[in-house]
């Protein structure tokens, strides 16, 4: 029997306001922490305003309580990969401000809003993006979004308006921008965002341009 979560509600700084303003989570995963070291302020001073940690890097929860201990007023952190709730214990004592996990658990989504932690459990079928959003999902990850086109938010939106929507997985800049104007809420990114040549090459500087170039897309094209 899974004992007491430890949360940290007190010092949970989650910024919806932010979170809106900018709509990507950007998804580390298998990034050293040296690299993200390098990758945090420059993804801040991009605009970016949401990072997730995915637990099955790894480090993560080096990662996790590096980022919370440096930016945890600045940008909303979260570990994503959550598929237990030992993980979800872990992410929390590390400083996590909200939970993304790749399915549907009703356990951990119940745990989350006990202790008032924004949670975005992953789904796929209109069935069970629901079953997540009644079960008190803020927002609903729509994974894996690779197989799917924008028009299947313009569908699940019809009669599922008021549900949050992030779809996930494969997403670029164009897609980012086609999958906002379709409705979503946000967009998950992970290696679209993160630039493997650029991080191996250590081209920070190429990295932060293409952080940029993002922002300027979503400001343009989304707003």
């Amino acid at each position: 029997m899974a004992g007491k979560l430890i949360s940290n509600k007190e010092n949970n700084l989650f910024s919806w306001k932010e979170f809106l303003r900018m709509p990507v989570v950007g998804i580390l995963r298998n990034i050293s922490p040296e690299e993200v070291a390098q990758i945090l302020p420059l993804y801040l001073a991009a605009g970016l305003t949401s990072i997730e940690v995915t637990m099955n890097s790894a480090g993560a929860e080096d990662i996790l309580r590096h980022a919370f201990a440096e930016y945890g007023n600045k940008l909303n952190i979260g570990a994503g990969t959550v598929c237990s709730l030992r993980d979800l214990d872990i992410a929390l004592k590390a400083g996590s401000q909200f939970i993304v996990t790749p399915v549907t658990d009703e356990e951990i989504i119940g745990r989350c809003v006990e202790i008032g932690i924004p949670v975005f459990p992953g789904a796929f079928t209109p069935t069970e993006i629901f079953k997540a959003w009644k079960a008190g999902a803020d927002l609903v990850k729509v994974f894996p979004a690779t197989a799917l086109q924008p028009q299947y938010i313009k569908d699940l939106k019809g009669p599922m308006n008021e549900i949050r929507l992030m779809p996930t997985g494969g997403i670029d800049m164009v897609m980012a921008i086609a999958w906002l104007k379709a409705g979503a809420t946000a967009v998950g990114m992970g290696s679209g965002l993160f630039n493997r040549k650029f991080i191996r090459d250590k081209n920070w500087q190429a990295l932060q341009l293409h952080f940029e170039a993002l922002v300027n897309a979503i400001n343009l094209g989304a707003g």
